[in-house]
């Protein structure tokens, strides 16, 4: 069973549609899990020996029985066989399962798929209704399209390091492009699969790194394009207090200030200004500037750090963990036990968990070897 709480996995939206993930480290991976969240069955296609980067390219240096945990997160719930692209044999038999297949997807530079003879025209000569997407990181087309994509370069030539003002940019500490692109690249795929329900006819996704920053900014760039810049004063987001932080919606200054005075200002906001809210803020605690802030109909919450919203009323709420399980290489061995996150939607009132870890590399076997992972059913519905 893919999903929890009573739903099988034949009553998941992508129940029946075949996934081969060619795609690396993170955006591609991850719009491939969030398809394999909706039913789908996705199989990784990697090289052999070390298998794709993400097995050994860890955030923090931390691993899980061989592989990182990072590469746990953004492979759960897949399967995976090996196959050499650059020897002819084993490439005819990985065309044969892009005949086969829904969907491919890929964030290779431009170029290399075109190499091997899996680009799009070819692919869609194999399989007509093939859903075909593709990622980079600035675009199939113009002077940057050769360069390899990497969130914190897309986040620094995007503009985003300036969104918080200021006299220094600033980068947020997440990969937040590449996630970005991971929800765009699986939106478009499930749009292509309902053209392809309706009409039969498969299709081309295409979306970057650099595409996905602009379209995150998309109020703030029209903004840009079609006024001039302001000089309205508006209160900064984050200011410290006395134990600890508070973040405060965008509101006016003389809003602000009028909050903190309880008395109505006066156009120039009686002189006071920017340093002076967070002076005031420094005098009292966060807990009791929620209330008063709040009681003036400002939108404001208190900073929190990892382990607060883990331990949170909020976070047990929404469930949003869920443990996978990696059995053992060996029989007789222990099996692994991660605790990870689940798809962030809910299908018909259910919260869609699935208990399959990230595979190992060439868990369905390699192609030289006889591997055809689209004759066997799925594992999970065995």
């Amino acid at each position: 069973m893919r999903a929890g709480d009573g739903m099988q996995a034949a009553e998941l939206p992508l129940a029946g549609v075949v996934v081969l993930d060619f795609s690396q480290f993170l955006a591609g991976p991850v719009a491939a899990l969030r398809l394999a969240d909706l039913g789908a069955r996705v199989i990784k296609v990697e090289r052999p020996v070390t298998g794709e980067i993400g097995r050994t390219l860890a955030f923090a240096g931390r691993w899980a029985d061989e592989d990182t945990v990072s590469f746990h997160a953004m492979n759960r719930n897949k399967e995976a066989v090996v196959a050499d692209l650059k020897d002819p044999g084993e490439l005819e038999q990985v065309k044969s399962l892009v005949a086969r297949a829904d969907v491919l997807i890929h964030n290779f530079r431009p170029g290399v798929m075109e190499r091997i003879g899996l680009d799009y025209e070819s692919a869609r000569a194999l399989n007509p209704g093939l859903v075909y997407a593709a990622a980079s990181g600035y675009g199939a087309d113009g002077p940057w399209a050769s360069r390899p994509g990497q969130d914190l370069l897309a986040q620094s030539v995007s503009g985003l390091t300036w969104v918080n003002g200021g006299d220094r940019p600033v980068t947020v500490g997440l990969s937040l492009a590449d996630h970005l692109l991971s929800c765009h690249l699986a939106e478009g795929v499930t749009a292509l699969l309902v053209r392809k329900l309706r009409t039969g006819r498969g299709g081309l996704i295409e979306t970057s790194l650099l595409e996905g920053m602009l379209d995150l900014q998309s109020d703030r760039l029209t903004t840009h394009l079609n006024n001039p810049p302001t000089d309205t004063p508006t209160a900064h987001r984050l200011y410290p207090t006395a134990d600890g932080h508070l973040a405060v919606a965008p509101t006016s200054l003389n809003n602000l200030i009028q909050a903190l005075t309880n008395n109505p200002p006066s156009p120039d906001g009686h002189g006071l200004d920017e340093s002076w809210v967070a002076e005031r803020l420094l005098a009292g605690g966060t807990a009791y500037w929620l209330e008063v802030l709040g009681g003036f109909g400002i939108e404001c919450a208190q900073l929190r750090t990892l382990d607060e919203v883990i331990a949170s009323e909020e976070f047990a709420a929404i469930e949003m963990t869920q443990t996978v399980e990696r059995p053992p290489a060996e029989p007789g061995g222990e099996s692994l036990l991660l605790t990870t996150t689940r798809s962030p939607i809910r299908i018909d009132g259910e919260v869609l968990r699935n208990h399959r870890a990230a595979p190992r590399l060439g868990a369905q076997g390699r192609l030289r070897d006889g591997a055809d992972p689209l004759a066997e059913p799925d594992p999970v519905d065995e």
